[in-house]
């Protein structure tokens, strides 16, 4: 699926020189929906305008023998992303840990967010290393990720409050806004899905986003419970196209390269 607003996306890739920004453009104008590329070999950075998923925009290049990670996309404060972690415990090791905190965490997903219009935000959502499966997306009224999915709380409604017990029963499911459809996964663990939805992004930042393995929005399903397959991550805020320069972390003293490194061996995609 595409997108009906053209949005321009930023990647960190490595250029050798001015025949590497050609030969990745050739590649990516191959992908439909791709409409400009535009390349700086001083930044080491590409610049797409197109309707087509950042997912699906890395994996063409990634095509080409390099890597890349995204630096923006959209404008300033339209953009956003949610990390998705397992938050289980088997039960040989529940007892070791202490409450909270989660050691078997790992990443298992990634969302990225742009608000294309004054009311469509489109969706690129990527999951890789669960059960094969249909899975189902949803937003939820919450972002307290103290339980996992046990503290995210419903679907988010219109309504601006949400109950913690996790009851819907008096929500129609034309209110509920976090519902945002399904994504295959295969058999070699991997499934993606591109969509838009009628929402802007600074409605959802500070929420949680989970996908799980079974709807618990219909009535009278049981509350999710966090297993190995059951992902949750909060919504945040993502810099816009050209909005970020940061070539090294000030925390880790890292490159955004080595940065990548470690994030991949966690499960990053």
């Amino acid at each position: 699926m595409m997108a009906t607003h053209p949005f321009w996306t930023q990647f960190a890739v490595p250029l050798s020189c001015d025949d590497c920004i050609k030969d990745i453009s050739k590649v990516l104008h191959r992908v439909s929906g791709i409409q400009k590329v535009e390349g700086n070999l001083e930044e080491q950075l590409l610049a797409i305008e197109g309707t087509v998923p950042p997912s699906a925009i890395v994996k063409a290049i990634q095509e080409t023998g390099r890597d890349a990670i995204l630096r923006g996309s959209g404008t300033s404060d339209n953009a956003a992303v949610s990390i998705l972690e397992t938050y289980y415990q088997s039960s040989n090791k529940k007892a070791a840990a202490t409450e909270g905190s989660h050691q078997e965490r790992y990443v298992r997903g990634l969302v990225r967010m742009v608000q294309v219009s004054s009311n469509v935000t489109v969706i690129d959502l990527t999951m890789l290393g669960v059960a094969p499966g249909r899975y189902f997306a949803s937003i939820r009224e919450f972002g307290d990720l103290k339980d996992g999915v046990c503290t995210v709380g419903p679907v988010w409604t219109n309504s601006s409050s949400g109950s913690s017990s996790g009851e819907v029963a008096d929500c129609k499911p034309s209110d509920r806004r976090g519902d945002l459809g399904t994504v295959e996964v295969g058999g070699d663990g991997r499934g993606s899905v591109f969509l838009d939805r009628p929402l802007q992004v600074w409605e959802i930042i500070g929420r949680a986003l989970v996908v799980a393995p079974r709807d618990d929005s219909l009535v009278g399903a049981e509350p999710l419970q966090n297993d190995e397959n059951t992902v949750v991550g909060v919504i945040a805020r993502s810099a816009g196209a050209w909005d970020n320069d940061k070539t090294v972390c000030s925390c880790s003293g890292k490159t955004l390269w080595q940065e990548r490194e470690d994030e991949v061996k966690k499960g990053m995609l």
